[in-house]
C-alpha cells in the first residue's frame, strides 16, 4: 500500500488548520445550515485565523524557503483579511462580487499550481465556491449563495484533513493497485 505521507512543515500544518477552519465557519455561515448563524459570523475568526494566522504562516513559509506554500498563504491571507475588515462597509452587490471574483482567481491559480492532488483539490473546491457565490451576488440568488457554502465546507474540510494527515502521519494518496489481467504494475 502506498501512503504517501507527507509530514509537512509545523507551517504548513498551522496554515492548512487556520484555512480549514475559516472555510468550515464562512461556508456554514452561507448554507443556513445552523440556525441565526451567517456568513458575517465568521468575520472575527477570518480576520484573526484566515487572515493575521494565514499571513503570517505564509511569511514563515517564505523563510523556510518554501515559496509555493509561502506564495497560497500569504495570499489568502491578506485576502481574508480585506474581507474581514470591509464586511461592515455598504457596498454594492457587483463589487462584492467582484472582489468574490478576484479572489476566485487566485485560488484557481493555487489549485492550477498545487503540488499534491489534495491541496489541488482544496483550492479546487474552493474556487468553485467562490464563484458560486460571485454569481449569487450578481443575481442575488440565495440557493447559489447556500451551494456556493457547501463547496466552501468541503474546501475547509478537505483543509482541514490535510493539516491533520501531515500532522498524524495519515495516508493522503490512494493506494496505487495493479492493473487487472494485463500483467502490468504500476510504480509506487
Amino acid at each position: 500500500m502506498d501512503n504517501d505521507v507527507s509530514a509537512g512543515s509545523t507551517t504548513t500544518v498551522v496554515g492548512r488548520l487556520a484555512l480549514g477552519v475559516t472555510l468550515l465557519a464562512f461556508g456554514l455561515g452561507y448554507t443556513d445550515v445552523i440556525d441565526d448563524v451567517t456568513a458575517s459570523d465568521a468575520v472575527s475568526l477570518a480576520h484573526y485565523m484566515g487572515g493575521v494566522a494565514l499571513f503570517v504562516a505564509g511569511l514563515l513559509a517564505f523563510r523556510d524557503r518554501d515559496t509555493a506554500t509561502g506564495t497560497a498563504f500569504s495570499a489568502l491571507g491578506a485576502l481574508w483579511f480585506t474581507w474581514a475588515v470591509s464586511a461592515g462597509t455598504q457596498v454594492s452587490d457587483n463589487a462584492a462580487g467582484l472582489f468574490l471574483l478576484l479572489f476566485a482567481l487566485v485560488t484557481l491559480t493555487l489549485a492550477l499550481a498545487g503540488r499534491d492532488p489534495l491541496t489541488q483539490g482544496t483550492y479546487g473546491l474552493f474556487f468553485v465556491s467562490l464563484v458560486l457565490l460571485a454569481v449569487a451576488q450578481f443575481t442575488a440568488n440565495g440557493g447559489l449563495a447556500k451551494a456556493g457554502g457547501w463547496f466552501a465546507v468541503a474546501a475547509g474540510a478537505a483543509a482541514w484533513y490535510a493539516a491533520t494527515a501531515a500532522f498524524a502521519h495519515w495516508p493522503t494518496a490512494l493506494p496505487r493497485r495493479a492493473a487487472s489481467g494485463r500483467g502490468v504494475t504500476a510504480a509506487g
